[in-house]
């Protein structure tokens, strides 16, 4: 701490002005009534006030100032065990006025600071039991698996391979979750570096449709885009971190869609630089009370029956992530009942190409 002293006169001359009217009064009023002299005393009266205020404001401003200075000093000493950066970097300071404010900023910032810490503790305990939830259960299931070939059922041989099998599941289902966070770290801490390319976004989203074909078929689902005559949209970002941010929002609308339904993307010329994609279904909906939170790590709409339906609960969460690290927006629409649209920006690369307006 600096132990830079800034003097305050203020108090000491207040205080030495009425000390010396007070006192050139009295000593005017004592000699009239005493002695009673005919010449002028005002003369006599300032030179008393000039003395005595030269006098009050000495014994006030380097004795009394002294003695607050010693008790502020303690308070600074006090607060500086705090490791506070505001108190060490401050010198000290005998102003009630200024210290009052450096007092109260102080606390205010202990407060928020303690008010922050509480919820980063509910975070890191609903974090973990989350992940605890999370890795349970394929691990139980691995493991009952598994103890039941041990306990004599390994010698039939269509018993053993049916749960082998299962057990593969349970193993792939740890690894995608310890996958999808290694990633989310990754995401978090900045760790994960992006590799820009341009490539057309449009091939991209037909790719992850190729690919979540057989998954849609089984609850009777069409991928498809709003406009079938769509042409190429080129632009740039990383296209491994994209696609699967595609991969992600696609699995969540054929998870919580109806069944016969629809999941279509749109991919609409924003601006002369931003394009924007946009996924709708006409599924169950998210109910407004969740919109706020949809984007958390395990936040889970359903919490009775959505762990049925398979996936880490990381999903959108990485994918608000991997949007953040494009330092583009991802938006969200819901009516609960009648469907979801997420919808989110990218830039245009320098590719000329043939485009609509709307695609």
């Amino acid at each position: 701490m600096k132990i830079n002293f800034q003097k305050t006169h203020k108090f000491a001359v207040i205080s030495a002005l009425y000390l010396s009217i007070f006192t050139s009064f009295c000593a005017i009023f004592f000699i009239k009534a005493l002695f009673n002299p005919k010449q002028n005393l005002w003369l006599f009266g300032f030179v008393i006030f000039v003395v005595i205020y030269i006098f009050s404001f000495i014994l006030l401003q380097y004795r009394v100032e002294k003695f607050i200075y010693r008790k502020v000093k303690k308070i600074y000493d006090d607060i500086s065990l705090l490791e506070s950066s505001t108190f060490i970097n401050q010198p000290i300071t005998t102003d009630m006025e200024a210290l009052t404010r450096e007092v109260r900023k102080f606390a205010t910032d202990k407060k928020l600071e303690i008010e922050m810490l509480k919820v980063r503790e509910k975070y890191r305990r609903e974090f973990l039991g989350n992940v605890s939830h999370e890795l349970k259960t394929p691990l139980f299931t691995v493991q009952g698996y598994i103890s039941t070939l041990l306990d004599g059922a390994m010698e039939d041989k269509n018993i053993r391979k049916k749960y082998l099998k299962r057990a593969e599941k349970g193993v792939e289902r740890l690894i995608y979750i310890v996958e999808d966070l290694d990633m989310i770290t990754k995401l978090e801490s900045g760790d994960l570096n992006l590799e820009v390319s341009e490539f057309d976004i449009v091939e991209l989203i037909q790719n992850v449709f190729d690919l979540l074909e057989m998954k849609a078929d089984k609850k009777k689902i069409t991928l498809a885009f709003e406009n079938y005559h769509i042409q190429p949209i080129f632009v740039k970002g990383d296209k491994d971190k994209l696609q699967q941010l595609v991969d992600n929002l696609i699995v969540n609308s054929i998870k919580y869609g109806k069944e016969g339904g629809t999941t279509e993307v749109s991919v609409i010329n924003l601006t002369k630089r931003k394009v924007l994609i946009r996924i709708t279904d006409n599924g169950e909906g998210i109910e407004s009370q969740n919109l706020p939170r949809i984007f958390e790590r395990f936040y889970r709409v359903d919490k009775s029956g959505a762990r049925s339906e398979g996936g880490s609960g990381l999903g959108l969460a990485i994918v608000k992530h991997i949007i953040e690290a494009h330092k583009e927006k991802i938006y969200v629409e819901s009516e609960f009942g009648i469907g979801s649209e997420f919808s989110f920006t990218l830039h245009k690369a320098n590719v000329i190409s043939k485009t609509t307006d709307k695609v």
